[in-house]
């Protein structure tokens, strides 16, 4: 079962997706009569929670040295927080998926296993200093779930050409205000929302030559020591460059001997 690696990217993929979902979220400021002041672009990265805290604890001061060096609010963070098999969206597991690469020498069958559906759960974090920055994110963000935003990943477009619609549910949303401390402490506001990320994790894929031809003998004396065919079926595809996922149908010839020879698998020949 394990030896032969294979790696086609799909968690990698998904995390890609997820935070391209949320990568160009923007705030504006306005002045007291309503004018834009700026546009800001909310920065993203990949990142736990716990190390925004951190740093953020280590900053509570907003005097002096510290607000030099202090991390610039607001900012996006997300990261996955687990993963858990999904036996509702179970599918065959001896079914197989083909599809037919052709190169300039030969065409190959690639062949490979129903996908395994897992739910991988992320987390976005949303750090701001002042309740409209996180209204203003919070609001750009709830109206595309209700409760899944879908977005449709190209899994392998090499051997597989597999696509699949992957829907990002939001399971919840929390918020956490610490407003407290003195004036010239950081205001710290926090939304946290929770995702799930309904994926299909695909096994190893096998590659063999396509059969386009089969022939069989019969026989009238097989229990004899030394059996004589008295027909051949040779079944092909019509037309015979059909690939897999072309319309095609199958041609039966049907033929009838009494030489008393035999086919030789070594050759080929009858003999």
């Amino acid at each position: 079962m394990f030896g032969d690696h294979f790696y086609h990217k799909q968690i990698r993929n998904t995390v890609i997706a997820f935070g391209t979902i949320f990568n160009n979220v923007n705030i504006k400021r306005l002045d007291s009569s309503g004018n834009p002041l700026q546009t800001l672009r909310v920065p993203l990265s990949y990142s736990p929670k716990e190390k925004f805290l951190a740093r953020l604890d280590a900053q509570q001061d907003l005097t002096g040295d510290d607000s030099k060096v202090a991390i610039t609010l607001p900012r996006m963070s997300f990261d996955i927080t687990g993963y858990s098999y999904d036996g509702s969206r179970k599918l065959n597991k001896n079914q197989k998926l083909g599809r037919v690469t052709t190169n300039a020498d030969t065409s190959k069958l690639n062949t490979q296993y129903s996908p395994v559906p897992y739910n991988v759960s992320f987390e976005l974090n949303v750090f701001v200093a002042n309740s409209d920055d996180g209204l203003q994110i919070i609001e750009q963000i709830l109206p595309f779930f209700q409760p899944d935003y879908t977005v449709t990943m190209i899994l392998d477009n090499t051997y597989m050409d597999t696509k699949r619609d992957i829907p990002f549910i939001l399971e919840n949303v929390s918020y956490d205000d610490s407003y407290t401390g003195s004036l010239t402490s950081l205001r710290r506001i926090i939304y946290t929302l929770q995702f799930t990320a309904k994926i299909y994790l695909y096994g190893p894929i096998s590659q063999s030559a396509i059969i386009k031809k089969v022939s069989a003998d019969l026989y009238d004396n097989a229990a004899s020591a030394s059996p004589s065919r008295v027909e051949r079926v040779t079944v092909q595809p019509n037309p015979t460059s059909a690939d897999k996922d072309d319309t095609y149908t199958y041609t039966t010839t049907l033929e009838f001997f009494d030489d008393g020879l035999n086919y030789d698998e070594a050759t080929g020949d009858d003999k």
